[in-house]
């Protein structure tokens, strides 16, 4: 058991390395809505109709306490000894300028595909037939959609911005649940797979709990491998693959983990169950699967209509669909057994088991 001044050095080092994160971060989100809002002034026009919903909203308080609490389990995490203390590595000061300069240098063209509802720019005659039409979508009305280095490089201050710096906190979570088949155990003889690794910052916390444990990254965008590759060039035993999750090139059961965040919230329903199809044949017979994702509806009290909300702000056809959707169920159809269903702030991580 940690001395109480063991446990206050440790609270102090986390508060010193979050608390400029939250406002660099959540700093970003007030200007974007300040940038937005003088924009609608000046162009009336330029102001979204969007359908309203009954269902509650979190008011500022609760958010800010939800957030706290995030924060908080991330800490007792880190004191029980589940994971080190996390190094964020959001680059260096002019690493940070430059990603700001390019998360404003794209809201206005953000903002005009929103109020002009234009979402399939990346489908061209280039690209039709290289990805599945699915993909092809300029998801959060963001310039490029999955596939530039450019959107790889806006990307994780777009994540932090829209989650007021909390993204990595909750993809920490991730961690606790593999935690108990990953723990006092001989990493290198262990292997995990992160299917959706975008830029690759979850693998990297892997990477800090487990150094010695080999990983497979897997996304779709050639742009996101070179990223999460970058990210990753001074970590041991990574590999990374370009590949569809529903169709992986993996032998059966050879993985004794798999983990994938924030994918299924952008995929069809039919698509869905088809990853969910490849997670349990390339799992080893007692393998954990861990997904994080949005919250769900119902999942939490009076957050149903932000999620409602969310998207009408934010490009995602296949949203609504998700926030309904049956994972036990999808889950048993392929002989996974769901374990967990913990709420997160606004994700929620879902843990599976294959049976032995």
């Amino acid at each position: 058991m940690a001395s109480p001044l063991s446990s206050l050095r440790t609270r102090a080092q986390y508060g010193a390395r979050q608390l400029p994160r939250i406002a660099w971060y959540m700093g970003h989100g007030i200007a974007m809505n300040r940038l937005r809002q003088r924009a609608e002034t000046i162009n009336p026009s330029d102001k979204r109709q969007v359908k309203g919903t009954d269902a509650p909203f979190p008011d500022q308080r609760r958010l800010l306490r939800d957030m706290g609490i995030l924060f908080n389990r991330d800490l007792k995490n880190i004191q029980a000894g589940i994971y080190p203390m996390p190094y964020d590595r959001d680059g260096t000061p002019l690493t940070l300028l430059r990603r700001s300069q390019l998360f404003f240098e794209d809201l206005p063209t953000v903002h005009r595909r929103r109020v002009d509802n234009v979402h399939s720019e990346v489908l061209t005659d280039e690209s039709r037939g290289k990805r599945p039409r699915y993909y092809l979508q300029n998801f959060h009305f963001q310039t490029d959609g999955w596939l530039s280095d450019d959107s790889a490089e806006r990307y994780d201050t777009q994540v932090e911005v829209l989650f007021n710096g909390t993204a990595n906190a909750m993809r920490r979570q991730v961690l606790v649940p593999l935690h108990d088949v990953l723990a006092r155990r001989d990493q290198r003889a262990l292997c995990l797979l992160d299917v959706a690794c975008g830029t690759g910052r979850f693998l990297d916390f892997v990477k800090q709990a487990y150094p010695r444990l080999p990983v497979t990254a897997l996304d779709m965008s050639d742009a996101y491998i070179r990223a999460a590759k970058h990210h990753l060039r001074k970590r041991s035993w990574v590999e990374a693959v370009v590949a569809k999750g529903e169709e992986m090139p993996f032998p059966d059961a050879s993985y004794d983990a798999v983990t994938s965040i924030y994918l299924f919230h952008e995929l069809p329903p039919k698509i869905r169950r088809a990853v969910f199809a490849e997670f349990a044949r390339v799992l080893k017979p007692g393998g954990r699967l861990v997904v994080m994702d949005s919250l769900q509806r119902g999942n939490v009290a009076n957050y149903d209509g932000m999620l409602e909300m969310f998207p009408q702000n934010f490009h995602e056809p296949y949203y609504l669909s998700y926030l309904d959707e049956d994972f036990r169920e999808i889950a048993a159809d392929v002989g996974l057994k769901m374990i967990a269903d913990d709420a997160h702030f606004i994700s929620k991580a879902m843990v599976f088991d294959k049976p032995a």
